[in-house]
């Protein structure tokens, strides 16, 4: 019997050889799914074990990313936001971010100072700083994201979410890292306001990919495509929390880590408010 990590991140089983063999075919694991036989709490690839090779050659396991039962179609959801529509409220999404940090402290601004203390030291490298940074930039936000998205969404969180861009989606957040800061610094080369354009436009891009499972170029549309639509007050919330993390320099050095954490989850209120399904139930 074995336990399965899903391409969502999720826990699955116990399973049997067969079930797991059925996956395989299934395209629902391949070469890189996660997996825990029983009795052992060590987690390893698929590709570690011998027995399920014959499976996955057959499969071509090692070529794909299991897809997500369900996989989000960005074009579709593009499509189905714009329909219905949404609005971005600046105050309601600092309050409720204040809420939930007050709500979370220790667990969010310990999570946001680790990722921060991380992207600073390795930073600070010279030279080589650089290029590690935007190696592993993108997986440390993307962690740090959904880390607030589950708190947001009510689910259990721990500290080593804000480190799971590493193993779900270090790739496609890696990649889209380095084709965010890539094209926005041509922006800016350009012309000033392209390059504005598009920070704002793309906001939600390490969300999508580690959320909803997207590469990185479609995430990046979709978070183009939705943005653009109230861009003006994505632009008024990216200023109001910015204001909101300079506030916490100016009163106290250590105060950006509690106001930077705010500021993720302000911005992460406004993103499930865009993208996560309508519920006459949900706190919007």
């Amino acid at each position: 019997m074995y336990k399965v990590i899903g391409a969502d991140g999720q826990e699955y089983g116990p399973v049997t050889n067969d079930q797991l063999r059925q996956w395989i075919t299934e395209g629902r694991a391949n070469a890189r799914t996660k997996i825990q036989p029983g009795g052992t709490t060590e987690w390893k690839t698929l590709a570690e074990f011998p027995e399920f090779a014959d499976a996955l050659r057959i499969a071509g396991g090692g070529s794909t990313v299991p897809p997500l039962v369900g996989a989000v179609d960005p074009e579709a959801l593009a499509a189905q936001i714009l329909a219905r529509g949404y609005q971005i409220d600046i105050g309601r999404c600092i309050g409720r971010g204040w809420e939930l940090v007050k709500k979370d402290f220790w667990l969010l601004v310990g999570g946001t100072f680790l990722v921060l203390l991380v992207m600073g030291g390795v930073g600070a490298i010279p030279i080589l700083g650089l290029i590690a940074g935007f190696i592993i930039d993108g997986a440390l936000l993307g962690g740090l994201y959904l880390l607030f998205l589950k708190r947001i969404r009510g689910q259990a969180a721990t500290i080593g979410d804000a480190f799971a861009g590493f193993s779900l989606a270090f790739v496609q957040l890696m990649l889209a890292q380095i084709v965010l800061g890539l094209l926005s610094g041509l922006g800016f080369l350009l012309c000033i306001l392209p390059g504005i354009y598009l920070v704002i436009a793309w906001t939600f891009t390490l969300p999508l990919v580690i959320d909803k499972k997207l590469e990185f170029w479609p995430a990046m549309e979709l978070s183009r495509k939705v943005v653009t639509h109230h861009w003006w007050t994505m632009f008024g919330l990216m200023i109001v929390a910015g204001l909101v993390a300079i506030a916490g320099v100016l009163g106290c050095l250590v105060g950006i880590f509690v106001t930077m954490p705010i500021c993720i989850a302000a911005i992460m209120y406004a993103y499930e408010d865009i993208f996560a399904a309508p519920s006459p139930a949900q706190d919007h």
